[in-house]
């Protein structure tokens, strides 16, 4: 289940250029089941017309502080209090302005000053505008205010010049609403995890790896720092962008795995080993590509290290998590690898299932505990599942 089901979200739109990104960002939080009411300002209706963003959110655009039809149905009030995030993008210089010195002259402002909820600001302006010192400290008194602000970037602005002040990507704002949104049940805990697929290569371009794509270690990493974690990522090889927010560290084989984990457990309340490390590794790499030819090929291939063991040997305290993707006696070879890596939770999924295992954006896993419990989880998104295997690991 999405974050936002359900979740009253005001979208402010405010006199910017970047005003048309707004159409996408109501979209975005519509997909995800929110409940979207649109305030605009005066002359944000100069860039985009309330009835496109009404076509969008389904619901009357809210513009004018003294419409006396729309104060007398619902009220800047009752949009105060019945939201529970508001998020302004793009914010313009003036809207910044008057927000950090509590002038209430517009609907926009007006409902947010009267309204507990949390608030995302979202800055877009020319780059020397966001540069200046004055609208430098009104960001600043926003931040101290318990406002969060998603920082603009850098690269080509509509009025001509290059720098930093493009609105943030749309994408990127609906995780930071998410992160507002979410339960922090993690902060201050420190978590590693690793995901993707390693390759270990045979000659400069051919090597030995598997199928997967990082999305399911992506998806609990997001989710761990949405939740308040300290969140380190190390991945291999995957298919997506790396988590937004998340400190990443790149590892393309086992070896770089093993050291980049090592360096980084120490102090670690939670380790969650998601990665498809390959258990073999050739040994004789060629330095010059292997030419065709009518022969056979035969590789030699030794074992690397077992990470998940090595951590499981000397944890200390930590509460480790192991993934095993079975083809057969799923529960048996679950179980058994559970107990011998010392783990605390694994979460295995039959790989022959259709929607799960490698490279699907969905699972279909079951959830074992040391002490035996063991949960069946039904097909999900492996967004949705990230959350339920934290969900566990706080239960713990």
């Amino acid at each position: 289940m999405s974050i936002l089901k359900n979740k009253n979200i005001i979208v402010g739109v405010t006199g910017s250029i970047a005003a048309y990104k707004s159409c996408e960002l109501v979209r975005n939080f519509i997909k995800k089941e929110a409940e979207v009411q649109v305030v605009m300002t005066r002359n944000a209706s100069n860039f985009i017309t309330p009835l496109t963003l009404q076509t969008l959110s389904g619901k009357r655009v809210a513009a004018d502080a003294f419409d006396l039809e729309w104060e007398s149905k619902i009220g800047h009030i009752h949009l105060a209090d019945s939201s529970d995030l508001i998020v302004v993008a793009p914010a313009s210089t003036s809207f910044i302005g008057k927000l950090a010195n509590g002038i209430t002259d517009n609907l926009l402002t007006t409902v947010i000053i009267a309204s507990k909820a949390k608030v995302v600001i979202c800055p877009a302006m020319n780059v020397n505008m966001y540069s200046n010192p004055l609208v430098s400290e009104n960001i600043r008194k926003l931040k101290n205010a318990g406002y969060r602000i998603v920082e603009p970037y850098e690269g080509d602005l509509a009025c001509g010049w290059e720098g930093k002040g493009r609105l943030a990507d749309i994408e990127d704002i609906s995780i930071e609403v998410e992160r507002e949104l979410s339960p922090k049940d993690f902060a201050g805990k420190k978590v590693l995890i690793t995901a993707g697929a390693t390759r270990e290569f045979i000659d400069p371009v051919r090597f030995i790896s598997n199928p997967s794509s990082g999305k399911m270690g992506y998806s609990i990493a997001r989710a761990a720092w949405m939740r308040g974690g300290d969140v380190t990522l190390i991945t291999g090889f995957a298919e997506i962008p790396a988590p937004y927010g998340v400190n990443t560290i790149k590892a393309e084989n086992a070896e770089e795995m093993y050291k980049a984990v090592m360096a980084n457990m120490k102090d670690q309340d939670v380790i969650i080993k998601a990665a498809a490390v390959s258990d073999y590794k050739t040994t004789d790499k060629k330095t010059n590509k292997i030419k065709k030819s009518e022969k056979s090929l035969t590789l030699e291939l030794t074992k690397t290290k077992d990470i998940l063991k090595e951590i499981g040997d000397i944890k200390n305290g930590t509460f480790l998590v192991g993934f095993a993707a079975e083809s057969e006696k799923i529960s048996e070879n679950s179980k058994k690898k559970l107990k011998i890596k010392n783990l605390d939770l694994i979460v295995a999924n039959n790989i022959k299932k259709k929607g799960a295992g490698f490279g699907s954006d969905t699972n279909i896993v079951s959830i074992i505990s040391k002490n035996g419990k063991k949960i069946d989880l039904p097909l999900m998104a492996k967004e949705e599942l990230g959350h339920e295997i934290l969900n566990f690991v706080v239960k713990k």
